[in-house]
């Protein structure tokens, strides 16, 4: 779950695509990066093809994702 405290560059507001997590500052959802990613696309050309994007954000959020998968996997 992300929370206001995670200091993401994410924003969630009902008034937004449907209230679903876009990147702050802009209309692309995060899961856009993902669903890019998994097709196959690089970065480069998901910030070429979503330029409102900085590649801070979305390595920012790669980061965060990757942080919590190795929490979960240190878990007990």
């Amino acid at each position: 779950m992300i929370t206001v405290t995670d200091n993401l560059p994410i924003t969630v507001d009902p008034e937004t695509m449907s209230g679903a997590p876009v990147f702050a500052g802009t209309r692309v959802p995060v899961s856009a990066l993902l669903e890019n990613l998994e097709a196959g696309v690089s970065l480069d050309e998901f910030i070429e093809n979503f330029p409102t994007v900085t590649r801070e954000q979305a390595v920012s959020v790669l980061e965060h994702f990757r942080t919590s998968l190795d929490a979960i996997s240190l878990a007990p």
